[in-house]
């Protein structure tokens, strides 16, 4: 993928892609051209990309909103978040350079606020903000149609993985560190129906929360300085391993309501129970220990594919600690970043939901039913057209004042 705005295609589309992931660090927006090539794949060019961090008042009100918040609340955050996607893909847009009207539409994955394995799942960030405030159409609510089909609704990434990402003559695994783990096994020329993908279990989800928990002060375990200081406790780990979770057979996919607050809270409790003294340091480094045990037990247990690569993307993929700790269990595989190959990791889920943008407006499939468990493929995402009656209406919105529930 390559970076040129200027380029021209014959039948291309330029799709803005918004991505709030469960680590809860902020906003991912991308602008991508996608074509097809004479040989009837899917070119993509980002031509930008940039993050919007949120503020702590706001990582704080959608933290609250995954414990639990009044119906006051959750309808005024969806609108909000709306207005905090439509900033972003404002910005990127005007990095880009692109004129609006050469855009199709906006991907938005919004937020995960829960997910509910095999029955349902629900994601904020009102689409109709979006399309207000950019006059340009909208397509979210991604996960939805796939769980009505009797899917996981995820991992949805995997159809990228397949069409943009495979590597031409070998078998490729591409694991995702956001705050879930997730692995798409891609075969070689990226045919869709060899792929499978699941949730490996924690990404930087419990390693971020127990950061919190016994360094007051610190966000996330910036470089993985403080697991570098630590040693792991194998035995929480091993009986965190135990959790039905873990030994499912795929499909399957989890999130925050599995890693709760309280169930890191159980866990540095249990590195305390084991070992008196454990530092810091030692029980954030038994968190990274998780993440990589888990992803180096999932291949084990379910990936038979021949795969010596696996690239790795997401926040995750910049903690040396835990790209240590995952380099050393799945040895002898190799390890790569995703940006030694292609661009910033940081972007791909946002890459990616565009690329869901781009088929929903191709009417093409954007699940990968052999990964998700759907009854069949299906065209993912729900238009919010921003068609208007009038040239003054067409003028976009000014944000409002933030708004919060009373407390």
């Amino acid at each position: 993928m390559t970076a040129d705005p200027q380029r021209p295609e014959h039948d291309s589309r330029v799709v803005v892609g918004l991505m709030s992931g469960t680590s809860l660090d902020g906003i991912s927006a991308a602008v991508v051209r996608f074509a097809r090539t004479e040989r009837g794949t899917v070119r993509a060019d980002l031509l930008a990309f940039r993050t919007l961090d949120y503020q702590d008042e706001r990582r704080e009100r959608l933290q609250r909103a995954l414990a639990g918040a009044s119906p006051d609340e959750y309808c005024r955050l969806n609108f909000d978040v709306g207005h905090w996607l439509a900033d972003a893909a404002v910005a990127v847009m005007a990095e880009a350079g692109v004129a609006r009207a050469e855009i199709s539409a906006i991907a938005s994955h919004g937020q995960t606020i829960w997910h509910v394995p095999g029955h349902s799942t629900w994601q904020i960030g009102e689409a109709a903000v979006i399309a207000e405030r950019t006059g340009i159409d909208v397509i979210a609510d991604f996960r939805v149609r796939d769980m009505a089909a009797a899917g996981q609704g995820a991992p949805l990434v995997p159809i990228a993985d397949a069409m943009l990402f495979s590597h031409a003559t070998r078998w490729r695994a591409l694991q995702n560190l956001g705050g879930i783990g997730n692995v798409s096994i891609v075969p070689p020329g990226g045919d869709s129906d060899g792929v499978r993908a699941f949730d490996t279990g924690p990404g930087v989800v419990v390693i971020d929360a127990a950061t919190r928990l016994v360094a007051p002060g610190l966000r996330y375990d910036a470089g993985g300085a403080l697991a570098s200081s630590g040693q792991p406790v194998p035995n929480v780990v091993t009986r965190t391993l135990a959790l039905p979770y873990f030994a499912a057979e795929p499909p399957k996919s989890t999130g925050r309501e599995l890693f709760t607050q309280e169930f890191v809270q159980r866990f540095v409790n249990d590195c305390r129970t084991e070992r008196a003294d454990a530092t810091p340091g030692d029980i954030v480094a038994t968190a990274v220990e998780l993440t990589a045990v888990s992803i180096a037990d999932a291949f084990r247990r379910f990936i038979p594919e021949p795969v010596d690569e696996v690239v790795i993307s997401g926040g995750g993929a910049e903690n040396p600690a835990l790209a240590s700790a995952i380099a050393r269990t799945l040895a002898p595989r190799r390890i790569v970043p995703f940006s030694d190959l292609f661009f910033d990791g940081e972007a791909k889920e946002a890459v990616a939901f565009a690329l869901l943008g781009y088929l929903h407006l191709e009417r093409e499939a954007g699940n990968v039913p052999r990964v998700t468990g759907a009854r069949g493929p299906r065209v993912l995402g729900k238009l919010t057209p921003a068609l208007t009656i009038s040239p003054a209406a067409s003028r976009p919105l000014p944000a409002p004042a933030e708004t919060r529930s009373a407390r």
